[in-house]
């Protein structure tokens, strides 16, 4: 590569590989974060070599997981972080002590020296901040207490980097990048910090948002991020550290939503150039030599740092069985700083165990999102084989009710005042104990089960009102229970047009979701531009009369989308023909309308 080529041209292998290789993992379930590092692998020296300088990108590519860290301090604020403090500090701690101890004793074992076991279990104790959040974050499991576990731990581990660059330099005698002199500085510059977001950051974020100038808040935006963690880089702490603690500042901030928008996509696309570089870093010379080895350390690093987690999550308290496993296998491979501790070692470990090491935390990086995988399957059998039984149902009412949401609950409420029997059937056990201890009588099952609705009287009852949330179960049961009960008459909901489409075909008077709702909404917007008030009711109604009459023109044709187009292109001249024709005979009944005329006059004469 030239010179003057090499960055693009670099730039371009990157896009190609993750564009090949992260939707195709994507698309198989292994999720994006296992994508990047086989993408790393396929690009670098030890596979094509199509990129020679992996510890030059992942440098560069640090500063995804620093974006990554700004944005998850965003979503806190001091208030959250001070009431995480025990799960910080206490379950933080005893996972480092208990897992650098164990760890060490086992390298001591294996015949490591005293000091050089010790920084190899403190280096192995560390867990990967990326994977793990990146993981967490893409299977939307973050916000669980599970995942609120693993980031206090992995908060703990960026702090615990402090003490341990402090005792690395008191046992090598060397002057560090971090001693004790500059502990003071470290604390000083996190305090200044903090009074900076409140006092100088925030009027400057308001100062340029003023200017609307969207690319400048942008840059500010990336150099509060990334000048944070810089300071505190250049302090001896973690930036990932100091990204956290800029995000926390600006958490209560009112630009918070547009700085999470400017930064996540730079975001994204750095934190998967890391993974890339994590992948082209692993020494696969190695592991050719050695496979039983590295692999073998790996796994064993793997199992025993989840062993360690398990008891440990339980022990605070903080997860309940399915959170505490999600939390030992977030938390189970080998972290960025172990890189770090490593090269800073060199006084201590022979080069070729640092090699050893380093490859075994790759191998380790690698497992984890086989381990989430893993933990989805084992949940979706737990959840299978705990399944709780229907609950036995020996009444009969005029209307059987499937599904108690929020979409159920105002119907059953209207037909209760009524004084309507019904049935009300659910497949959320916790929603039905929620509704029980509120009045309703309420059984647990899946109502889109033939037998259950058997049970429930559907040969004798008058009207199926299905409500259930899953519009593909619901479209496959109103044709099973058609079938099954053709005297049933079935009342549904549809999410969508096409869902609309499906029930119209089939003669099934469908409601759609928001379309109602919709009506309302565009019902008071008339009426605040002057619209009289039964001007407004007139026009709302004329549409949604036209339209229900022209989804049932439309089920017929919904396979045939040329169709379709030439249908709503028809449709959007017969609409405004027919309500220009209800606003001119509708009586002007106050000045409302004059003025509406005048909005309307002016917009003509405008045109």
């Amino acid at each position: 590569m030239d010179p003057n080529g090499g960055f693009l041209e670099q730039a371009l292998v990157f896009l190609v590989a993750a564009l090949v290789a992260v939707p195709v993992f994507k698309r198989l379930g292994l999720g994006s974060v296992l994508g990047y590092l086989v993408a790393g692998m396929a690009i670098g020296p030890w596979g094509l070599r199509l990129i020679d300088d992996p510890e030059t990108v992942l440098h560069v590519a640090e500063i995804g997981v620093v974006l990554l860290l700004f944005l998850v301090g965003l979503e806190l604020n001091a208030q959250r972080v001070w009431a995480m403090r025990r799960a910080i500090f206490g379950l933080g701690g005893a996972q480092v002590v208990a897992t650098a101890a164990a760890i060490a004793a086992l390298a001591y074992l294996l015949g490591l020296p005293a000091p050089a076991a010790l920084i190899a279990g403190l280096g192995l104790s560390m867990s990967s901040t990326a994977i793990g959040l990146a993981t967490l974050a893409e299977r939307n499991l973050l916000p669980t207490p599970g995942g609120q576990a693993s980031f206090a731990v992995l908060l703990f581990q960026d702090l615990a980097v402090v003490p341990m660059l402090i005792g690395l330099s008191v046992f090598s005698g060397e002057k560090s990048g971090f001693d004790l002199a500059s502990l003071g500085t470290a604390v000083a510059l996190v305090v200044a910090l903090v009074f900076a977001g409140r006092f100088l950051i925030r009027p400057v974020l308001r100062y340029i948002a003023e200017t609307r100038m969207r690319e400048i808040f942008v840059g500010f935006s990336l150099f509060v991020a990334l000048g944070t963690a810089a300071l505190l880089g250049w302090a001896g702490l973690s930036m990932a550290m100091g990204a956290f603690l800029a995000g926390v500042m600006l958490a209560d901030s009112e630009y918070r939503h547009e700085l999470e928008l400017d930064i996540e996509p730079f975001k994204g696309l750095l934190l998967g150039l890391f993974f890339i570089a994590v992948g082209m870093s692993i020494d696969f010379g190695l592991v050719l030599r050695s496979p039983l080895v590295v692999l073998g350390l790996a796994a064993g690093l793997v199992l025993l740092k989840a062993a360690l987690l398990f008891p440990l999550a339980r022990l605070f308290g903080f997860c309940q069985p399915a959170d505490a496993g999600l939390l030992a296998i977030a938390l189970s491979q080998g972290g960025e700083f172990a890189f770090v501790l490593f090269a800073a070692a060199t006084g201590f470990l022979p080069p070729e165990t640092v090699s050893l090491l380093n490859a075994v935390v790759a191998a380790s990086m690698l497992s984890t999102p086989f381990l989430f995988i893993a933990y989805r399957r084992w949940q979706a059998r737990g959840a299978k084989r705990d399944a709780r039984a229907p609950d036995p149902i020996h009444e009969s009412n005029p209307v059987i009710v499937a599904g108690f949401g929020r979409f159920g609950q105002v119907a059953v409420r209207v037909l209760r005042g009524l004084g309507i029997g019904m049935t009300v059937i659910d497949q959320d056990p916790g929603q039905i104990d929620t509704v029980r201890r509120f009045g309703f009588k309420a059984y647990y099952g899946d109502a889109t089960r033939l037998d259950l609705l058997e049970s429930a009287g559907a040969e004798r009852a008058k009207v199926l009102l299905l409500a259930i949330d899953d519009p593909d179960a619901a479209l496959a049961a109103v044709r099973r229970i058609r079938k099954r009960f053709p005297a049933l008459q079935i009342v549904t909901r549809a999410r969508s047009r096409t869902d609309a489409f499906e029930y119209a075909e089939m003669g099934v008077p469908a409601v759609r979701e928001v379309f109602g709702s919709a009506l309302d909404a565009a019902q008071m917007v008339l009426q605040r531009l002057d619209y009289a008030a039964e001007t407004s009711r007139r026009v709302v109604e004329a549409f949604r009369t036209y339209d229900e009459e022209q989804l049932r023109a439309s089920a017929v044709h919904r396979h045939d989308v040329a169709k379709l187009i030439a249908l709503a292109e028809q449709g959007r001249r017969d609409i405004a023909q027919l309500l220009a024709a209800e606003t001119a005979s509708a009586p002007q009944v106050d000045e409302g309308d004059a003025r509406a005329d005048q909005h309307r006059g002016g917009r003509e004469g405008a045109a």
